[in-house]
């Protein structure tokens, strides 16, 4: 397992440091890291909810690794164990919270009575993972995304596996404009002859969730190679393929369930296409009614 480089200061259990959040310092030395631990890193970050109030065993489950991992990665942070990695994580939690209810944006709006059952959990889950992800979306970021998708000559979506379908989703949505759209879904011989295809008048768009498919990353290399254009929708923040894309969205994928939520990723792929179609909706206004009427 690798060990990360010694810290300037060893973690404290109420923070990393006086002046730097645990999400800030797992950040600054995520290169340091390895595969297993990136995996571990990646969802701490972006789920620190969770990672504060998670045993380590469901937290490696939901990072996709073993809790041995997840222990190994808190001592290579600087922590004795995962306990004080998970109180870093609690105080910035608290910390965050606390500054949302002090400036009126509070996360406790409770859709269910405190007494809620797992079916009414995930539906709050979901609820919050919308406003997580609108919160955190940026604007500049879905304007130029918008922008490409509208002039690019031909877009191509790349998503693998569970990302599969939402690939095929996005297509769907934005054929209905008559935009050119294929999608890569498996390294079948036909999509693979697609990505041999890309060239500078193309959008790559992938999708990716936890740890990004080999191929996914493989397409938004060979895009950047070809010096086509390159988005990426994630919901780690530190994924590869985040660092790969010219253009970033992330969304929330929290879930109180044994997989993780992609409801706020439908919401982010449905609203996308709706600002594309806002570009010039007299343009596509006769082609969606012609659709509505079938």
């Amino acid at each position: 397992m690798k060990r990360l480089a010694t810290a300037p200061a060893k973690p404290q259990a109420n923070g990393v440091g006086e002046h730097q959040s645990l999400s800030g310092y797992i950040q600054a030395r995520f290169d340091e890291c390895s595969r297993s631990q990136k995996d571990v890193a990646q969802y701490i970050v972006d789920h620190l909810d969770e990672a504060a109030f998670q045993t380590a065993e469901e937290l490696a489950r939901r990072a996709n690794t073993s809790s041995s991992t997840v222990v190994r990665f808190s001592q290579a942070l600087g922590f004795e164990g995962f306990p004080e990695l998970q109180a870093a994580a609690r105080e910035e939690y608290r910390r965050v919270h606390s500054s949302r209810e002090h400036n009126g944006s509070s996360d406790a709006s409770a859709l269910f009575s405190l007494d809620q059952n797992e079916f009414e959990t995930a539906l709050a889950t979901d609820h919050l993972n919308v406003e997580e992800t609108a919160r955190k979306v940026s604007r500049p970021a879905v304007e130029t995304l918008t922008e490409a998708i509208v002039t690019a000559e031909k877009v191509l979506v790349v998503g693998t596996d569970q990302m599969a379908f939402f690939a095929s989703y996005l297509r769907h949505l934005l054929m209905l404009l008559d935009l050119r759209v294929d999608v890569v879904a498996s390294p079948s011989q036909e999509a693979l002859s697609r990505l041999g295809r890309i060239d500078e008048s193309t959008l790559v768009i992938g999708l990716s969730a936890g740890r990004p498919h080999p191929l996914v990353v493989r397409a938004l290399k060979l895009a950047r190679h070809r010096k086509a254009r390159t988005a990426a929708v994630t919901d780690a923040t530190l994924s590869e393929v985040a660092k790969l894309a010219q253009i970033k969205l992330y969304y929330s994928s929290n879930s109180p369930a044994y997989v993780r939520s992609h409801t706020a990723l439908l919401s982010l792929i449905q609203a996308l296409a709706y600002g594309v179609y806002s570009q010039d909706s007299a343009q596509y206004d006769d082609r969606i009614k012609a659709f509505r009427l079938k």
